[in-house]
């Protein structure tokens, strides 16, 4: 495996309207799960080979020297620009390790990924849940097995992730769905929409968070309109003339969608706003020792 030089890994966020992180910690870079709409394609990032995953370099000693000089606790988003659950996280337990350093630090974790390789952190993650809010975070587009399959080729299918949350539920830790993106003329119908909420609901999903649509710029969108030739065809001048050069690429259904997705949710008595995903990890962790969050 590749690895690149890092001088810094735990940055502050911006905000912390998004799931309520204060920090973020990405171990590796690129990613090989080859989902057709990936953002981080785009040039913005200046990852020109992204289908190649590196590890940063002493990425754990880095991650310790970090956590032990902040002053404010808080809680670490991991899973932004690369999945931490990549094939080779297997074998090298660097996301594994980084959450035993998280632990040690007494910070809490927001993970996001498409892997059901995190149910093998399990145990850590309920020792963070001991002093710290925890989150789980699994990227599901489909409950469709066969189109899973053209959109997020290398990643686990459906069934494994929906398993995966059953698994972490079972276990006590939160944890739920991000429904994004739903791509425009593809997975953007009713069918999917109630396929996931049903879904999560039964694997005892707490949230779904939801985005009806997806972004396209520069590099992403030559790969995405590519990638639509190869498995849908006709679809890629679809979005040509209904969205032109446009970067934020809402389906036309997005009405309808959002009041099934929102009446299924609270039918099955799951969280669908950010407020309230939040509010409802971190609400044992408001008191006492804890009031640092």
């Amino acid at each position: 495996m590749e690895s690149l030089p890092a001088k810094t890994i735990v940055t502050k966020t911006k905000s912390s309207a998004w799931f309520g992180s204060d920090y973020n910690m990405n171990i590796y870079r690129g990613c090989c799960h080859g989902c057709i709409y990936c953002d981080s394609r785009s040039e913005c990032y200046q990852v020109t080979d992204f289908e190649t995953v590196k590890a940063k370099e002493n990425a754990l000693e880095i991650i310790a020297s970090e956590l032990k000089r902040k002053r404010k606790k808080g809680v670490i988003a991991t899973g932004s620009m690369s999945d931490p659950y990549n094939p080779f996280e297997k074998k090298n337990e660097l996301t594994r390790n980084s959450l035993k350093i998280v632990h040690e630090n007494r910070f809490g974790i927001a993970i996001a990924t498409k892997s059901n390789l995190v149910t093998r952190d399990i145990d850590i993650l309920q020792d963070i849940k001991e002093h710290s809010p925890v989150i789980a975070k699994i990227t599901i587009t489909t409950a469709n097995s066969d189109l899973c399959k053209k959109i997020e080729p290398h990643a686990p299918d459906g069934e494994e992730r929906f398993a995966a949350i059953k698994s972490l539920s079972d276990a006590g830790i939160y944890c739920g769905i991000l429904f994004m993106p739903v791509l425009p003329f593809i997975n953007d119908n009713r069918s999917n929409v109630l396929d996931i909420v049903h879904r999560a609901y039964d694997s005892g999903a707490k949230f779904i968070y939801a985005l009806f649509g997806l972004t396209l710029r520069d590099r992403q969108r030559e790969y995405f309109y590519k990638r639509l030739d190869e498995h849908f065809p006709n679809i890629k001048q679809k979005y040509i003339n209904y969205y032109a050069n446009r970067y934020e690429c809402i389906s036309p259904n997005v009405k309808d969608l959002w009041n099934t997705f929102k009446s299924e949710c609270i039918n099955c008595g799951i969280s669908y706003k950010m407020k309230d995903i939040i509010k409802s990890y971190k609400s044992d962790y408001q008191s006492g020792q804890l009031s640092l969050f």
